[in-house]
């Protein structure tokens, strides 16, 4: 996994721009903390840094393919392909030469064989950029499922690209400015395909190409999910599903540095653990590390909320005790998640303030730190409540009946959205228009079948909205928090073939046992111990220790005094103080913390980024 940042400029000889690329690739250093690299020959500039995972001596980047003393192209890329070993031995019988034993190498020998049509031969985590000096190209590329970001910014000669909007905003010709739109991306429970907080900067959309020349840009969708009739039985699907899922983690756990697996006691991620410690224990004749997380003061103390069904810790200890392996338990200090030098890091990893409770950030902030001490990579169980449908909303009838975001239906008590903003700034961002605007937008996308019954068809639609719209929340969190330590983070439900697969079960199929997630749990029923297969879903958990809220009301409680805070004129400050004198919450997913959250985020970013609003 490393970061990738570049500046085309069709205009000038960026010779003379070396420091300003390598200001922008430096910014990037945690993503690659273990090299740096830089490539300008006369429109291009390219720049990388890297976290050395797979041919730790041979992988170096930028990497260029030269031919009888011509450039032919160069490429700086970031990710893992699980399939280059086939592709690399393709691309041999066709005549082509590897001097390493890189993935990076496979793919930039793959543009010169198929272009920009290798990124459809790809099955990965990926998003790179090629420059072809022959053409006076860029070229843009995305994984499917957009596990890895990649941010680009059109100039009036070219372009700026980057893996994060701060390589990007590095750039002195680029302020970090938020119109109406950009303010509301910021403050809704959706992501919205291409667009960014930042005015002027659009996000590679997950599937897609992106193509500079001196002509202009133009854009590609060379994936997108498909709806397709399910030939297949009951037993059959099952089959099918635990095949992938062998084969899946058979090549993600390839690795050169230490590889290990987040664990929760879900099913999921114990489903990924379990296959994982069986492939590692077959290749490697050791076990694998698996790593959870608690807090301090949950323990016996767990209390039981809307939102958070139970503990995790006793259902990772069944999974230990049933499976073995090498297992170590992170307990956090919740006190500690408000610490001002942490918070300053996750703030700087994100790039702009999240819709999620900012403890959930912290904590896997420090559960990564924790991890990276002892591992350069590991697997996650993310991806496979949206994919096999997991979470609550996908059985409410109110949610499923209603014209609207899923999630936004049935855990609405969680997000405040713009009640903490001042009234005339909430009446002008329309927040419901937006999300009805964004709504229609998404369900115009959704494949069907004609011979669908209606339900079907629903339930399809709330598949592809989680798939689309909730999970690449989840992802840019998880790649945000994990690289800003140099972790690699891993996602084997987003394997593309098994997206495919799962996507077009039938929802009668996918519940057969009026259950959520019933196929995944039947493939994975000869796995795990009885108390997982029979858990019900608990997201990521949240702190529970008053001390941690009592800190946010702190801070809030400083912004509000500080009258000339560039952030002041945004906030409705008697909704805050009615926040404010609401008892300290028992419970962490009640709204008045991630109102107060929302309010303590915003105002240190707009200070430490010098936001400019164009409102």
């Amino acid at each position: 996994m490393c970061g990738i940042a570049g500046w085309i400029s069709y205009n000038r000889n960026l010779e003379n721009s070396r420091n300003v690329i390598a200001t922008m690739t430096h910014t990037l250093a945690n993503r690659g903390p273990d090299a740096d690299g830089l490539w300008i020959d006369g429109h291009a500039g390219l720049g990388h840094r890297r976290l050395a995972v797979i041919d730790i001596a041979g992988g170096v980047q930028p990497m260029v393919a030269r031919e009888e003393g011509q450039t032919l192209a160069c490429l700086v890329y970031t990710g893992e392909v699980y399939n280059f070993v086939e592709l690399r031995a393709e691309l041999q019988s066709l005549g082509h030469h590897f001097d390493t034993r890189s993935d990076t190498e496979v793919v930039l020998r793959g543009y010169l064989q198929w272009g920009e049509k290798i990124a459809e031969r790809l099955n990965g985590m990926f998003a790179f950029a090629v420059w072809d000096p022959r053409l006076e190209e860029l070229f843009l590329v995305r994984d499917r499922l957009g596990v890895k970001p990649l941010f680009y910014y059109p100039t009036s000669d070219g372009v700026l690209f980057g893996s994060e909007p701060k390589a990007i905003l590095a750039h002195p010709a680029v302020r970090p400015r938020v119109d109406i739109n950009g303010f509301r991306e910021m403050l809704v429970w959706v992501r919205n395909p291409e667009r960014t907080v930042y005015s002027g900067m659009s996000e590679v959309r997950p599937g897609q190409v992106v193509r500079i020349t001196r002509a202009g840009l133009t854009k590609r969708s060379y994936w997108t999910l498909n709806a397709l009739e399910h030939p297949d039985d009951q037993r059959r699907t099952i089959d099918t599903v635990r095949n992938l899922l062998h084969d899946i983690i058979e090549r993600y756990v390839v690795s050169d540095v230490p590889l290990c697996s987040l664990l929760s006691g879900g099913l999921d991620s114990s489903t990924v653990t379990a296959l994982a410690q069986r492939a590692v224990a077959g290749r490697l004749g050791e076990p694998l590390r698996s790593f959870s997380v608690d807090f301090v003061s949950h323990g016996e103390g767990f209390r039981r909320d809307d939102f958070h069904k139970s503990s995790d810790t006793p259902y990772v200890r069944d999974f230990v005790a049933h499976t073995g392996g090498n297992h170590q338990e992170i307990v956090l200090d919740s006190g500690a998640l408000a610490d001002p030098d942490q918070e300053r890091a996750v703030l700087r990893a994100s790039d702009f303030p999240s819709c999620m409770s900012g403890d959930m950030f912290s904590s896997l902030y420090r559960l990564f730190q924790a991890i990276r001490a002892q591992s350069t990579v590991a697997l996650s169980g993310e991806a496979a409540d949206e994919l096999f449908g997991g979470y609550t909303w996908f059985f409410d009838s109110n949610a499923i009946e209603r014209a609207a975001f899923p999630w936004l239906t049935t855990a609405s008590h969680m997000f405040l959205g713009d009640a903490v903003l001042n009234p005339q700034l909430r009446a002008q961002l329309n927040i419901p228009q937006f999300l009805n605007e964004s709504y229609m937008a998404a369900l115009d996308e959704v494949p069907q079948l004609e011979q669908d019954s209606p339900f079907e068809r629903r339930m399809r639609e709330l598949s592809y909205l989680n798939l689309t719209r909730f999970l690449p929340l989840l992802l840019d969190r998880k790649d945000r928090m994990s690289m800003a330590v140099g972790l690699e983070v891993r996602v084997p439900f987003c394997d593309h073939r098994l997206v495919e697969y799962v996507f077009n079960i039938p929802w009668h199929l996918k519940t057969f046992d009026g259950r959520e997630k019933s196929i995944l749990r039947a493939a994975a029923r000869q796995l795990l111990p009885s108390s997982i297969l029979e858990r019900q879903k608990s997201p990521y958990p949240a702190t529970q220790d008053p001390r941690y809220e009592q800190a946010v009301r702190l801070e809030v409680a400083e912004f509000m005094s500080d009258h000339s805070h560039p952030a002041a004129s945004l906030f409705d400050r008697q909704t805050i103080e009615t926040l404010m004198a609401q008892p300290l919450q028992a419970n962490s997913s009640l709204g008045t913390r991630n109102g107060l959250e929302r309010v303590r985020w915003i105002a240190k970013w707009v200070k430490e980024y010098g936001v400019v609003f164009d409102l």
